[in-house]
């Protein structure tokens, strides 16, 4: 089963999707991007050629980012979340656009690419922080991932 929670109407927070199975519930769920985090696996290989989506009333299979990142408790650098942001942001321009953020468990890597992206909607750290563990309770914001998050999103709003 795939395991994944929506902590916005549009915006989704989980762990690896590792099969076709797991990809076609992702389709099913009308999940049009993904932002895979996880350096362990490599999402593009579960394209179905477009059958699974057929089957499901898609037009297509979900676009992929595969922005890899170990899980290693060490600073993320701006650069992979500017990545992750844009491609976010591109998708939001659809209005039937929802995009999945995941990592392997769905705990540190995905959760902190969502808040990223949450701090550039507009969201305060803190209510960012409140919604996805309302939603998604068992990730977790060490403070080296909070500060690279925070680094980021400084020098977005320089630029």
């Amino acid at each position: 089963m795939a395991d994944f929670d929506f902590i916005t109407e549009r915006l989704a927070v989980g762990g690896g999707i590792w099969t076709p199975e797991n990809f076609e519930a992702i389709i099913r769920a009308g999940i049009t991007h993904i932002i895979n985090t996880q350096i362990e696996f490599d999402d593009n290989s579960l394209r179905l050629g477009g059958l699974a989506a057929a089957r499901f009333g898609s037009n297509h299979e979900p676009e992929i980012l595969w922005l890899a990142m170990d899980d290693d408790f060490g600073p993320k650098p701006a650069e992979l979340f500017f990545r992750g942001v844009r491609f976010a942001l591109e998708a939001q321009v659809r209005p039937e656009a929802r995009l999945l953020v995941h990592c392997a468990s769905g705990i540190h890597r995905g959760p902190m690419v969502a808040l990223a992206i949450l701090r550039v909607l507009g969201y305060a750290r803190h209510d960012a922080v409140r919604v996805i563990l309302t939603r998604r309770p068992q990730a977790d914001f060490p403070d080296v991932y909070l500060d690279s998050v925070e680094a980021f999103f400084a020098e977005w709003e320089a630029r």
